[in-house]
């Protein structure tokens, strides 16, 4: 199996980051943040199938408290 070669189920035991590493979108999630490019970012965690709530929800919890998250 390739890194990103991964079923939506397998995806279910993941945290976030293991989701993002496996993904191989790490680096593009980290510029997101950066910019605080809000769309940018749920569209980062939907393509790791969270779904369009848990995507905002986490987006914002992010971008309200950055710090919390390392960034």
């Amino acid at each position: 199996m390739e890194p990103g070669d991964i079923s939506y189920a397998d995806y279910n035991a993941m945290t976030v980051n293991e989701r993002l590493a496996n993904a191989s979108l790490l680096s593009d999630w980290d510029k997101v943040v950066l910019s605080q490019n809000r769309e940018g970012m749920i569209a980062i965690l939907m393509r790791v199938a969270l779904s369009h709530k848990d995507a905002v929800r986490i987006t914002d919890s992010v971008l309200a408290n950055p710090s919390s998250y390392g960034f």
